[in-house]
């Protein structure tokens, strides 16, 4: 199947061709030093359209400016704001630390690429590139799940556990980097590899090899860093959810004992509270599938069945997962009701609420409310 008119004549590439084959194809003017790590899978298609490097090239920049910004914002507001720097926040901003590092990282090669047409940055480039994205990914997606641990502990266990500690959440990032470092070395040191992908401007995990000890770790790393914590965050949303919703119900069977209407402020009436945490919920668990599924999917079906691997259907699992770095911060920052108002109180240009909601959000924060203070 062609990407291209049935009469396109191909041009002479910018780089020389390392093609053994002799036909035109997507591996055509990748470097010499790369072909030990192209599989034979790709030599069986054809160039690539420019137009698709121009949109890669073009997506990837818009996300690496709005990554960027949207990340170090939220880092800047939650260091700088003295009420954000608590236990549990501290886990947001090791969040879009990651995202921050995931886009800061790993989007200029890509870009470059693009350009050029193919890998250009050699195999220690591609082992750092592979290392850096499969790194920042991890780190995030763990990330998430602690946050859904903090929050699962204090709407659903409420007063009955402890609350979070400062060393408790340097317990938690300090695990995050640590396991995930682990685990995204082990190709570099045998266990699997890095390889180009697809239209050859990206590099990430060896699916296509059939070699046992290569798919095991695919096997192994997609069950930890995917499968384990999203399971762990539809379970504890699931609660979450149902434990809202109780609540909700018993405040309203109290306030018609109490011949009233509601017992809450006609302020809080504007969104209650099962209403705004099922949609974050549902926010969550969307944007998850959304952001890894497609290059979960990638990988499996690679090692199972490769002939539905193609060039573009291979890239766009990539892209999908960096998009991840850019809604992050909107999920869990701006969803956040002391982070709004402090986004006004900076910079009110950038804030997605109006004064008077700002200080509702200042005077209507229950979810810590009954919890004592720690240092």
């Amino acid at each position: 199947m062609s990407y291209w008119g049935r009469n396109f004549k191909i041009p002479s590439p910018t780089l020389q061709t390392t093609n053994p084959y002799g036909n035109y194809t997507v591996v055509d003017v990748v470097t010499p030093d790369m072909l030990s790590r192209i599989d034979a899978h790709w030599y069986q298609f054809p160039p690539l359209n420019p137009m698709w490097y121009g949109i890669l090239g073009f997506v990837i920049s818009i996300s690496l400016v709005l990554a960027a910004f949207g990340n170090g914002i939220v880092i800047y507001i939650f260091l700088t704001t003295k009420s954000l720097r608590t236990p549990a926040n501290f886990m947001i901003i090791n969040l879009a630390l990651a995202d921050f590092c995931m886009m800061s990282s790993v989007s200029w090669p890509m870009v470059l690429n693009s350009i050029w047409g193919t890998w250009i940055l050699g195999p220690l480039g591609c082992d750092i590139y592979g290392m850096c994205g499969s790194l920042f990914g991890c780190v995030a997606i763990y990330s998430m799940m602690f946050i859904t641990f903090d929050r699962y502990n204090v709407i659903v266990k409420g007063l009955t556990t402890r609350p979070p500690t400062y060393k408790g959440a340097f317990i938690k990032i300090s695990f995050s980097w640590i396991w995930c470092i682990g685990w995204c070395v082990a190709p570099i040191l045998g266990w699997n590899r890095y390889v180009p992908e697809g239209n050859m401007t990206v590099c990430g995990t060896d699916y296509l090899s059939e070699d046992w000890l290569s798919q095991s770790y695919l096997y192994s790393y997609g069950s930890v860093c995917y499968f384990v914590p999203l399971i762990y965050v539809i379970w504890a949303y699931s609660y979450i959810v149902s434990t809202v919703f109780a609540h909700e119900k018993s405040m309203r069977e109290q306030a018609e004992k109490m011949g009233v209407k509601s017992l809450r402020s006609e302020e809080s009436q504007k969104m209650s509270a099962e209403f705004r945490l099922a949609r974050i919920a549902l926010m969550t668990v969307t944007l998850w599938f959304i952001a890894w599924t497609p290059y979960c999917v990638i990988n499996f079906v690679g090692m199972n069945n490769k002939s539905y691997i193609t060039p573009l259907f291979s890239v766009w699992g990539s892209v999908f997962a960096k998009l991840n770095a850019i809604y992050n911060p909107i999920v869990y920052a701006i969803s956040h009701p002391k982070y709004r108002a402090a986004l006004y109180k900076k910079w009110p240009c950038l804030s997605c609420t109006t004064e008077e909601e700002s200080e509702v959000d200042r005077t209507t924060i229950v979810t810590n409310s009954s919890l004592p203070k720690t240092t």
